[in-house]
């Protein structure tokens, strides 16, 4: 009977040790909680630029990636980029911009 508990136990362990170390960060990936923070400052970031009469919003993409937010797609005039950029900047969570809008 203890040798069936000792097994299950160490079953549980290693199971436990899997999906942790499964749900942790790396360079390349983010962790289930870094994806949902993201998700968030992408949402926040769009409404901002949305609520910019100035910028036509759809014409803008933006993708996060640990706090750092890529800015891409086309504007009117080089002074819409700029805009976009520091509008992104002033976004709770956002770390960096790296702003690739492209002048029409």
């Amino acid at each position: 009977m203890k040798t069936i508990q000792r097994i299950a136990t160490a079953v549980f362990t290693a199971s436990l040790a899997l999906t942790v170390v499964g749900c942790s960060s790396s360079p390349t990936r983010e962790s289930t909680g870094e994806y949902i923070d993201d998700a968030a400052i992408t949402a926040k970031v769009k409404a901002a630029i949305f609520n910019e009469p100035t910028l036509k919003s759809t014409e803008i993409n933006v993708e996060t990636f640990k706090g750092d937010v890529q800015l891409s797609g086309f504007v009117a005039n080089p002074a819409d980029a700029g805009k976009a950029a520091s509008i992104a900047r002033g976004v709770k969570g956002v770390t960096s911009v790296k702003n690739d809008i492209r002048v029409k």
